[in-house]
């Protein structure tokens, strides 16, 4: 089958992708930016990418007519605290005009849980999204889940912060509202499992696994399975927003996500039956067994994505394209250039930056930017990275996204997303003659920016000379 996947370079869609290679289908990969689809060369010679952005007006003929079914995986939750709804509808009915076009047969859409009267505003605009694609001209397969377990994931990734972090919680009310988690490989089974089964075109299931838990329940279960015993008092005072910077500060979560999730958390999320399982013949696992498979992924480096790496855990919601051309007037720069004895090797560590590697000079320092960045609202360190040797255009690297990674030039630039009187470039570069530059650019927006630039010029003196020079160094 000849397959659309919008949502493609997003967190569920990363995943869906190889398994629908595997299966033997073709898929034309919808993205807003090419040069943001995370995949290798091997995968990128086996589909077909088409740069469309759905809130845009249609462009005719972007769209291959030939497409024998789709997958509907986007969603605007992150970007904004007021709009998103306005922002998830628009797309849904783009989609729908740009599917008139085609002669596809099925639609498939991961949307929430949705058996409660009252819901949230996301969980209202998810069911509002699946009312505009029921008026599409295809048959349409709803699979309605509720918190998605699997490494990288925002929900585990929460999960994750919070229990390592805080070994004594004081705990907004919520978390006693049950919720019947998933993990994601069961997820993906789901959606490829419906994919051309008549007996599921026009209708909607609720998806989810074995245990119905609250979310205390969750973190508990959490703590058993890595080892160690959390403790958590539960206060019904934590207002909305109280709770929503309770998350945003101790977890890597976008303060707009922090505000939707709390919204969503107050409302009780569970399956209202097992029709699709039993349907399909497929066995579900449990929340224990969902955490234990998300860490064998971790420890062995294979995360295939993270919800960090969308746009929407930055500041910037729009291409980026237009900030890889790194200014030369109006500036002001930091540069060094070391000589290097093995050029490969170096290499590597430049790919190795951020994350658990650090910084290779001066962590405690970059860690109190981070901290402060956070504090004025910014995105702070907790980020990490999603591969410890990998990376990609539009991968987020700390408070850093990278613009561009080209191993052959041997040429990494990455732009600040932290909070700035400005706009901040570092690039590494190893020219023929196996020269390494380091070089930080900054363009200051008025009298402050520069006075913020030369108030940490001692700073960027140690921090800046001793990267380069750890950097340089290799294993004899």
């Amino acid at each position: 089958m000849k397959i659309l996947l919008t949502g493609a370079n997003g967190y569920i869609g990363m995943r869906l992708l190889p398994r629908l290679l595997e299966m033997g289908h073709e898929v034309v990969c919808a993205v807003r930016d090419k040069k943001r689809l995370s995949v290798d060369e091997d995968t990128l010679e086996k589909i077909e990418v088409v740069e469309v952005d759905f809130l845009n007006e249609v462009k005719e003929g972007l769209l291959p007519a030939d497409i024998d079914a789709a997958y509907y995986l986007i969603h605007s939750m992150s970007s904004s605290t007021d709009d998103f709804d306005e922002k998830e509808a628009i797309s849904a009915e783009t989609f729908n005009s740009y599917l008139k076009g085609t002669h596809v047969k099925q639609v498939v859409y991961l949307s929430g849980i949705v058996n409660e009267e009252k819901l949230s505003k996301h969980l209202r605009s998810r069911k509002n999204v699946e009312d505009i694609l029921y008026q599409g001209g295809y048959h349409l397969t709803v699979l309605r889940a509720g918190i998605i377990v699997g490494s990288g994931s925002s929900s585990f990734e929460i999960i994750r912060d919070l229990c390592e972090k805080l070994p004594v919680m004081i705990t907004p009310k919520w978390v006693l509202t049950r919720t019947q988690p998933i993990g994601i490989r069961d997820v993906i089974n789901f959606l490829t499992g419906v994919l051309g089964r008549e007996d599921t075109y026009d209708t909607s299931f609720d998806i989810g696994g074995k245990d119905i838990l609250t979310y205390k329940e969750m973190l508990q279960q959490y703590a058993k399975a890595r080892g160690f015993k959390n403790y958590i008092l539960t206060v019904p005072v934590m207002t909305p927003k109280l709770s929503s910077y309770w998350l945003y500060f101790v977890t890597s979560t976008s303060y707009k996500l922090a505000v939707n999730l709390v919204d969503s958390m107050k409302m009780e999320v569970v399956a209202r039956d097992n029709r699709l399982q039993e349907l399909l013949g497929l066995e579900t696992h449990t929340y224990m067994e969902a955490i234990d498979m998300a860490f064998k992924k971790i420890e062995q480096n294979l995360v295939v994505s993270s919800w960090k790496d969308s746009m929407i855990s930055g500041r910037f919601q729009k291409n980026l394209e237009k900030y890889i051309q790194v200014p030369k007037y109006g500036v002001l720069k930091d540069e060094k250039k070391l000589k290097v004895d093995d050029p490969d090797a170096v290499l590597r560590n430049i790919w190795r930056i951020g994350g658990e590697q650090g910084w290779y000079y001066g962590n405690w320092l970059w860690k109190i930017r981070g901290f402060l960045d956070k504090l004025t609202g910014g995105v702070g360190l907790r980020r990490g990275r999603t591969h410890p040797d990998k990376i990609y255009p539009g991968d987020s690297l700390d408070f850093w996204r990278v613009l561009l990674a080209d191993k052959k030039a041997k040429r990494l630039l990455l732009f600040a997303e932290m909070r700035l009187p400005g706009e901040a470039w570092l690039e590494f570069r190893i020219d023929k003659d196996s020269v390494l530059h380091q070089t930080a650019t900054f363009r200051p927006k008025g009298l402050r920016g520069r006075l913020y630039w030369y108030a940490i010029l001692p700073f960027h003196y140690f921090i800046f000379g001793g990267m380069i020079r750890n950097i340089a160094k290799t294993r004899s």
